[in-house]
């Protein structure tokens, strides 16, 4: 869907309606929501449970939004005009810019920091181990104790993805020593994915992504 922007300027896509988008708000908060409805270039979204009681969120605001169609993402600011009073409640925004897609490479990779609990049928593996970057193809995380697993192995990978736990069943590629000197193993882990948990990956990605470059612009 698209919108007509500036004159002669390319036209501003928009989210379909009943897509979810991701609503980055800056200081790494990133909340998912839902499209409500989509009126010429006004779009309205339930308002995020998050932030019922929260003031600072009144029209004027800018913000970005993102939202995951397949094999892409497209990153869309914003600008909020309206908060609806009554329940459920809902926001009204409108774009601030130009949307853009981020299509770097097929599989993006990204993310750092979750814990990822790991099983296997393989005597002295790991529990568990420190996400280091995910993508729809795989993941790759650091151990701090030597494994037994080796490639070929299945395992199981249990990740929290910013909104939902990610249960992923897939083969080790690689055990490495951890780089730099640092103590452990880094694993890298390869595993196929539906739709539907690509798209949480690739919105959890995105997310990470947006709250890593404000935080290095404030640096």
């Amino acid at each position: 869907m698209s919108a007509p922007g500036v004159e002669g300027a390319a036209p501003t896509e928009l989210p379909e309606i009943g897509a979810a988008v991701f609503l980055v708000l800056g200081d790494g908060v990133n909340l998912r929501s839902r499209v409500e409805a989509v009126d010429g270039n006004t779009i309205t979204v339930a308002a995020p449970l998050e932030t019922t009681d929260m003031s600072v969120f009144e029209p004027g605001r800018e913000f970005e939004i993102f939202w995951a169609p397949p094999r892409t993402r497209v990153i869309l600011p914003c600008r909020l005009v309206a908060v609806s009073g009554s329940a459920p409640s809902r926001w009204t925004v409108v774009p601030a810019g130009p949307s853009r897609h981020d299509n770097r490479r097929e599989y993006v990779r990204g993310g750092a920091g979750a814990v990822v609990r790991l099983e296997a049928e393989v005597e002295g593996q790991p529990a568990e181990g420190v996400l280091l970057d995910i993508s729809e193809g795989g993941l790759r995380c650091w151990i701090d104790e030597v494994t037994s697993l080796k490639q070929g192995d299945r395992v199981s990978a249990t990740v929290w993805l910013g909104t939902a736990e990610a249960h992923l069943s897939g083969t080790v590629l690689n055990v490495r020593e951890a780089p730099h000197g640092d103590p452990g193993q880094h694993l890298i882990l390869t595993f196929g994915t539906g739709e539907d948990m690509a798209q949480m990956i690739r919105q959890y990605i995105m997310a990470w992504e947006i709250g890593e470059r404000r935080r290095n612009r404030r640096a």
